[in-house]
C-alpha cells in the first residue's frame, strides 16, 4: 500500500490548523536551539551558597569548648602581656623555639607573655599560701622569689628542651646517614631516600627530613631546604653535613660518595664522643661518692666503735678530773 495515499486519506493532517501548529512548533524549537545561554544573575549565584554548609564553621563548631574559646582567649592574653616585656633576646628565643619545633604555634611574644603570666600567678599563689602562716612582709619576700622562679622556669624549660632535641638528632645522625647511603646506592633519589628514612624511622631528625622533603616539593630549592633544616636543629654536626652536601652538589660530586664519606666520619665522631664521655665518668662520680657514698661508709665502719670511743674518752676525762 502506498504511504502517500494512506496519509492523503486523513484530511486532518492537511488542514490549516495542523499546518499552523507545526510551523509554530518548528519556530519555537529553532529559537530555543539558537538562543544564547542564560547568564546567571547575582542572586542566582549567591543562592547556590546560601543553602550550603560552611566547612570552616562546621570544623570549628565540632571542636571542644576549650579549643574554641579558652585557647584563643589565653593566646590573646599572652600576646597582650608579651608586648609589655622588653625584647632584648628575641632572636635567641626565636631560634630556640624553632629548634623545638614551635609547639602549639608558640611565637616569641606568646613565650614572653607566658613567662610574665606565670611569674604573676606563682608569686600571687605563694603570697596567698604563706600569708596564713608567716608575717606579711616575709610572705611578700617569698612571693618575690616565687615571681622570679616563675619567670625563669619557661626559659629553663625551653633551653633544656632544645638541648635534648639537639642531642637526639646528633645521636641519630650516623644511623640516618647509613640508611641514606643505602637508599641512594640502591637507586633512589636523594629526596626519595630522605622520605624513605622518615617513613621507616621516627625521631626528631627523620621528622626534619620529612619536613625538608615537603618544602622541596612545594618549590623550595634543595640547598635552601637543607640549610633551613640545619638552622632548625642547630647541631654542629648537621650543619657541617649540610655544608658539605651543598658544596658537593655545586661542584658536581657524586652524592653517594659524599654520603658514604660523611657516614663514616659520623660513626668515627660517635665513637670519639663515647670515649670522651667514658673518660669524664670518673671525674663526675667524685661528687656522688663524696656526698652520698662516703658518709654512709663511714657510718657503717665507724658506727660500732663510737660507744667504745665515748666510754674510753669519758673515763679518761673523768680520771684526769679526779687527779690532784
Amino acid at each position: 500500500m502506498d504511504i502517500a495515499n494512506s496519509f492523503g486519506s486523513i484530511d486532518i493532517l492537511w488542514s490549516p490548523v495542523t499546518f499552523a501548529v507545526l510551523v509554530s512548533l518548528t519556530t519555537v524549537l529553532l529559537l530555543r536551539a539558537f538562543a544564547p545561554a542564560r547568564v546567571l544573575g547575582m542572586r542566582d549565584r549567591l543562592g547556590d551558597y546560601v543553602g550550603k554548609v560552611d566547612i570552616i564553621e562546621e570544623h570549628e563548631m565540632s571542636q571542644s569548648f576549650a579549643a574554641r574559646v579558652l585557647v584563643p582567649l589565653l593566646r590573646r592574653i599572652l600576646r597582650v602581656t608579651g608586648k609589655v616585656v622588653p625584647k632584648r633576646n628575641t632572636e635567641g628565643t626565636a631560634a630556640l623555639l624553632q629548634q623545638i619545633g614551635n609547639p602549639g604555634g608558640l611565637t616569641v611574644i606568646d613565650f614572653y607573655g607566658l613567662r610574665l603570666l606565670l611569674a604573676v600567678v606563682v608569686g600571687f599563689g605563694c603570697f596567698l599560701v604563706m600569708a596564713r602562716f608567716i608575717p606579711a612582709t616575709e610572705a611578700m619576700r617569698n612571693a618575690l622569689v616565687g615571681c622570679a622562679a616563675g619567670y625563669m622556669l619557661p626559659s629553663m624549660w625551653l633551653k633544656s628542651r632544645a638541648k635534648a632535641r639537639k642531642k637526639e638528632c646528633v645521636r641519630a645522625m650516623p644511623d640516618a646517614l647509613d640508611m641514606l647511603t643505602v637508599g641512594v646506592e640502591a637507586g633512589l633519589a636523594f629526596e626519595s631516600a630522605m622520605l624513605t628514612v622518615g617513613q621507616k624511622w621516627s625521631n626528631a631528625l627523620t621528622r626534619e627530613f620529612e619536613r625538608s622533603v615537603a618544602e622541596m616539593r612545594v618549590g623550595v630549592p634543595r640547598d635552601e631546604a637543607l640549610q633551613r633544616m640545619a638552622d632548625r636543629v642547630g647541631a654542629e654536626e648537621l650543619s657541617m653535613f649540610v655544608a658539605v652536601l651543598v658544596q658537593s652538589s655545586q661542584l658536581g660530586v657524586s652524592i653517594s660518595e659524599v654520603l658514604h664519606t660523611q657516614a663514616a666520619q659520623m660513626r668515627t665522631r660517635r665513637r670519639q664522643r663515647a670515649e670522651e664521655l667514658a673518660r669524664q665518668a670518673g671525674i663526675k662520680m667524685i661528687f656522688p661518692l663524696t656526698l652520698f657514698i662516703f658518709p654512709a661508709m663511714l657510718v657503717v665502719i665507724l658506727g660500732p666503735s663510737i660507744p667504745a670511743f665515748q666510754s674510753f674518752f669519758g673515763s679518761g676525762i673523768g680520771g684526769l678530773g679526779g687527779m690532784p
